[in-house]
Parts: C-alpha cells; sequence; structure tokens
C-alpha cells in the first residue's frame, strides 16, 4: 500500500489533478467492496475514501444517508469492513482513507482501531465530529501507527481558524465547498474562490475540495484554485445503480 504523502506528491509532479472518491462501504453488500475499490483504482482515483455507516451521520445529505441505511440494514461494521480491506491491500495501489464518525472509534477502541488501520492498510482518516481541540483524543495512538487525521475547513472559517488548522496538518486539507451537508449543488458558493485562495496560502500540503462536487464541469472550475477535489454522493449515485460509464467519464484525466 503506498503512503498518501509520497503517491499525492508522485501525482503532483507529472502536473495531475488529485481525485479522491468516496464510496459507502457495505453499500450493496459488503463482499463488493474490494471489486468497488479495484474500479475506482483502475478508473484513475489518487486515493480512495471509504465510508463506514453510522445511525446519526450529521455531515451526510441525502444520498450518502441512505447509502449508510442500505448498509447498517445489510449488517455493515467497522470489523468487517477491516476484513475486507485486509483481503487485497498487497495488490492495491491507491491509498485507502476512512471517513467515520468518532463514537465508532470509540467503541472499537482507539488504540485497536490505529492499529487495525495500519495492518489493513488504511493510511489516514477523515472524522468530521472531531474538531482540532479534541485531536488529542485520538493522535496518540494515530501517530503511533502512521495514520494521518485530515482536517477539514469550513468555508466559514476566519483567516485566523484556516491558520490554526493547517498548522501542523497531515496528509491533505480537505476544504469544504459549501455550507450544510454532503450531496450535489447546482451552483458554487458565491466565496469558495476567495476561501481557497486563503487556505492554499497558509497549507504546506495539498488541498482538496469537497462537498457539492458532482459532475465533469464542476472539477473542470475548481481546477485553477486547488490541488484535487473529493467527490462522493454521486459516486455513490453511479454506484448504486450500476453506472460504471458515468464513473469512468467523471474521473478520466482533465
Amino acid at each position: 500500500m503506498k503512503h498518501i504523502d509520497e503517491h499525492f506528491a508522485n501525482i503532483q509532479q507529472q502536473q495531475k489533478q488529485l481525485f479522491v472518491p468516496y464510496i459507502m462501504a457495505g453499500d450493496g453488500g459488503i463482499d463488493k467492496l474490494n471489486d468497488q475499490l479495484d474500479l475506482l483504482e483502475a478508473c484513475g482515483a489518487s486515493a480512495i475514501e471509504v465510508g463506514i455507516p453510522f445511525s446519526d451521520p450529521v455531515a451526510d445529505g441525502e444520498t450518502i444517508q441512505k447509502a449508510g441505511m442500505r448498509s447498517l440494514a445489510a449488517g455493515t461494521s467497522i470489523s468487517n469492513v477491516f476484513e475486507q480491506l485486509n483481503k487485497r491491500k498487497n495488490t492495491r495501489n491507491v491509498p485507502i482513507l476512512l471517513m467515520l464518525y468518532v463514537n465508532i472509534i470509540y467503541v472499537y477502541g482507539v488504540e485497536n482501531f490505529a492499529k487495525k488501520c495500519a495492518e489493513t492498510g488504511v493510511g489516514a482518516i477523515i472524522v468530521p465530529d472531531v474538531p482540532l481541540e479534541e485531536e488529542p483524543l485520538l493522535t496518540t495512538s494515530l501517530k503511533t501507527h502512521g495514520i494521518h487525521l485530515i482536517r477539514l475547513i469550513p468555508i466559514t472559517a476566519t483567516k485566523e481558524r484556516i491558520q490554526q488548522l493547517t498548522t501542523g496538518a497531515k496528509g491533505f486539507i480537505y476544504a469544504i465547498s459549501d455550507t450544510g451537508t454532503t450531496g450535489a449543488r447546482s451552483k458554487q458558493h458565491e466565496h469558495l474562490h476567495s476561501f481557497l485562495q486563503t487556505v492554499n496560502k497558509y497549507s504546506s500540503i495539498p488541498v482538496l475540495v469537497g462537498f457539492g462536487i458532482s459532475t465533469k464541469e464542476h472539477v473542470q472550475a475548481l481546477r485553477p484554485y486547488c490541488d484535487g477535489v473529493i467527490v462522493g454522493s454521486a459516486i455513490v449515485d453511479h454506484l448504486y445503480h450500476g453506472h460504471v460509464e458515468k464513473i469512468k467519464e467523471l474521473m478520466e484525466e482533465n
């Protein structure tokens, strides 16, 4: 499994944009997870964000909430996600990130969770309900096992908060493109470009934009303002309906 820092640096050295698709683990059955990851890798994913279903997903919009409910109904758990990831960790060539809520980590055990991430090839995690001030609850164990905790920066953040969040950040910055939850949007936030310019000013690591990015046009419009994009709801929807060609079209090199 490639380390996310090295892998992203290699892509950027080729003057390419980063593209991170998100999927909900277990949507369609946990036994399909590795095939879904292989598909996204083949389509050119820079890394893949794997969502762990949760009963109260505060950051998720309707599409991902529904995917999470389908996954929970099928019996998906963090344990069987780790089990599946472990099966092909030695043949996978893109970094794997987990997106999950902190309660899942606490129930599993922070140290056990960090260790299992390292064992199964997970290089970073995104925990939207852990603010900067509460990171120490996780980071001691994560650092021991070489796992990055990715920081999210909301578009409403002040310049001072952006400076705080970019200082010491690891892996990449997840810049949230709009207010509210995840999900496709018809237009960009009016302050998005100026927000991204400020984040780029202070960040020494790649800046990726997520929330509301669902079309090729969105991706192309953001190219001058960031190092790459994270696309969730559109990927989840296309996978659910079996629209593989739409995924390929969305992810093909710009």
